[in-house]
């Protein structure tokens, strides 16, 4: 006598399980979630879209500058880019430092508590770092400005150093430390998955300690690095109020040590409240550059993980 077809057996012949209830809901719920997510950054590209109109049509002599929206834009742009850039090769090598120290060279308790220490980086304000930036930072690298004005000054990034230190360059220092613990939590979790027979495969072999973390660690964990540098990427982008506080006012040029630069995000927040008008379309189309940036560094961050998918801990 054939036992009677249950949900948890397949039937007769047939190559698919029977689907309880509960898979059909989750399975719903998720596909629902990711087609909202979908509508939703739809949604947001479309307003920026329709509100940026106005000052992408508006004749040259309108715009904020005079020289059109692209004469006003590139300068923020510039601003955004170089700052954020700064900020990531700054803070990389420093996060991946101290994920190796913590995953694989200091001991449990202590690597746990410099863990821990990073993490409540993540917590700060923004607000705070900016107040910070400005009120302590900067002004203690001034002589080193000015050190740089003296015997680099030929260059055109150093040639005119602040006598405040509310520079560009002080904005990447501070963003650096905004985005470490983004990095630096990524990275470890990632090392801390590296398969363990890796491991002791190439200590087996004979390799050292770093050879075994050049080898076995790094190479699995590489897009993970990846994937949390881009996250610190675009925290860095997007980040307004410690910009806006640090930066001084001044006009743009190629100087990273000077007053002047600002970027989109300190633009939008310093002028949004008073603006109306053709003024309050220019910053709407600011950030729809910004929007499309952003998008930008993930896409290409997203390219250079899935290329290297093909590496796991089962091959």
């Amino acid at each position: 006598m054939n036992a009677p077809v249950t949900p948890t057996r397949r039937a007769r012949g047939s190559t698919q399980a029977v689907r309880r209830p509960g898979d059909l809901f989750f399975s719903g719920a998720s596909l629902g979630a990711a087609i909202l997510i979908l509508l939703i950054l739809a949604g947001v590209a479309l307003f920026l879209v329709v509100e940026a109109l106005p000052a992408l049509r508006a004749p040259a002599e309108e715009i904020t500058g005079g020289e059109g929206f692209s004469g006003y834009v590139w300068p923020l742009v510039f601003g955004t880019v170089v700052a954020s850039l700064i900020a990531m090769i700054l803070a990389t090598p420093v996060a991946v430092g101290i994920a190796l120290f913590v995953s694989h060279y200091a001991p449990r308790r202590l690597g746990r508590s410099i863990g821990f220490v990073i993490d409540l980086l993540a917590a700060v304000p923004s607000v705070v770092f900016g107040m910070w930036g400005m009120a302590v930072f900067a002004p203690r690298m001034v002589p080193l400005y000015e050190w740089l004005e003296e015997y680099a000054g030929f260059i055109p990034f150093f040639s005119d150093a602040s006598t405040t230190g509310r520079t560009l360059m002080t904005a990447s220092i501070v963003l650096a430390v905004m985005i470490l613990p983004i990095i630096t939590a990524v990275s470890r979790e990632v090392f801390l998955q590296t398969p363990r027979l890796h491991e002791e495969a190439a200590l087996a072999l004979g390799a050292t300690q770093w050879e075994m973390i050049r080898t076995a660690v790094l190479p699995f964990g590489m897009p993970g690095v990846i994937g949390g540098t881009m996250l610190g990427l675009g925290r860095a982008l997007g980040e307004t109020m410690a910009v806006a506080i640090i930066l001084a006012p001044g006009v743009f040029g190629l100087n990273l040590i000077g007053n002047g630069n600002s970027t989109i995000p300190a633009e939008i927040a310093l002028n949004f409240p008073e603006a109306a008008g053709l003024r309050l379309s220019e910053l709407i189309a600011a950030g729809l550059v910004l929007f499309v940036i952003t998008l930008a560094v993930n896409l290409f961050a997203r390219w250079i993980v899935d290329r290297r998918a093909e590496f796991s801990g089962a091959n």
